[in-house]
């Protein structure tokens, strides 16, 4: 059984843009209720969350719009930031715990005191790009934990996995041309952000390290294990990587809202154990998830369950 741990923290309710919009503390409160209910929240360890320090932030972000968010965070009420993004006096807070909890949760791994963990955050952070907010997400709590390993930690190769129904435009950004991460998406296209075309590889000596797998509305669990098998495994093989982040999003499940694919409970188990699979190949079974999308309170609440459970057997 794999020792897994969870990242959580009463301030990731505090991030607020509005009572009707999807990604609302009521996505935390849902998993957590859950993991509580069923007993499974007794069997993982706790790991404290910290404020990501500015210099991790900015192996990513841009220090200017690092600047400009602190710039924007109002004492009260909202703060539009794009059509779909917003701040409240909560929301940077939350947003350092965020990053801070991927930083946490790769330190606990490396030092052995789990194997993998589920950082249950939020805000999400998969389409921040290096200077601007856009998605929903502040910071790219990924591509930050993914410098981290490399940086912090001495490890070369990263892969990340993102299985969110949104393309992760930022993490593609951030690293298309370094062949040192290898990201590897699957996303319902076309779709938003638009980004994510089979034929978008990287760039430069970064190119193939970024392989794209655009999904189309209806395709469920069967697809997405077979794309896992015949796409990324031997990717993976071949890359070898000495870590593995995943970006989280549960809502390509078949009763959210936001989208069309088909995905059940039971999928996101199964997927989770082919990436726990690579992850015990090439890298002692190390993996950080963060959780991204997921908008059907129950479906997410269940989803977020079967993965914790198939990182047990991992």
């Amino acid at each position: 059984m794999g020792r897994v741990g969870i990242v959580t923290h009463p301030a990731y309710l505090e991030h607020d843009m509005g009572r009707s919009h999807p990604e609302s503390p009521e996505r935390l409160r849902a998993i957590v209720a859950r993991l509580e209910s069923t007993g499974t929240m007794s069997r993982l360890t706790r790991i404290a969350p910290r404020n990501a320090e500015k210099e991790w932030i900015t192996r990513i972000h841009d220090p200017a719009y690092v600047e400009r968010l602190e710039d924007r965070a109002p004492g009260t009420g909202y703060a539009s930031l794009d059509l779909d993004t917003s701040l409240s006096s909560g929301s940077l807070p939350a947003a350092h715990l965020a990053a801070g909890g991927a930083l946490a949760a790769v330190d606990a791994v490396m030092a052995d005191r789990v194997d993998q963990v589920f950082c249950a955050v939020r805000p999400p952070g998969h389409h921040a790009e290096a200077n601007r907010a856009m998605g929903f997400c502040l910071y790219n709590n990924v591509a930050v934990a993914a410098r981290y390993i490399q940086e912090r930690h001495g490890l070369a190769r990263v892969l990340i996995v993102d299985w969110d129904v949104h393309h992760g435009n930022g993490t593609q950004h951030a690293f298309e041309d370094d062949p040192s991460v290898l990201f590897f998406s699957t996303h319902q296209y076309p779709h938003y952000p638009g980004t994510g075309a089979e034929t978008e590889r990287g760039r430069g000596k970064g190119e193939g390290a970024t392989i794209n797998v655009p999904m189309y509305g209806g395709q469920g669990t069967d697809e997405y294990r077979d794309i896992f098998h015949q796409v990324l495994v031997p990717a993976a093989a071949a890359f070898q990587p000495e870590f593995v982040l995943i970006s989280a999003g549960f809502d390509a499940h078949r009763d959210d809202p936001l989208a069309s694919m088909g995905i059940t409970d039971e999928g996101y188990g199964e997927l989770t154990r082919i990436v726990g699979s690579i992850a015990q190949t090439h890298c002692q079974g190390r993996i950080v998830a963060c959780l991204e999308g997921g908008y059907d309170l129950r479906a997410l609440a269940a989803s977020v369950e079967h993965h914790i459970l198939a990182l047990m057997d991992t």
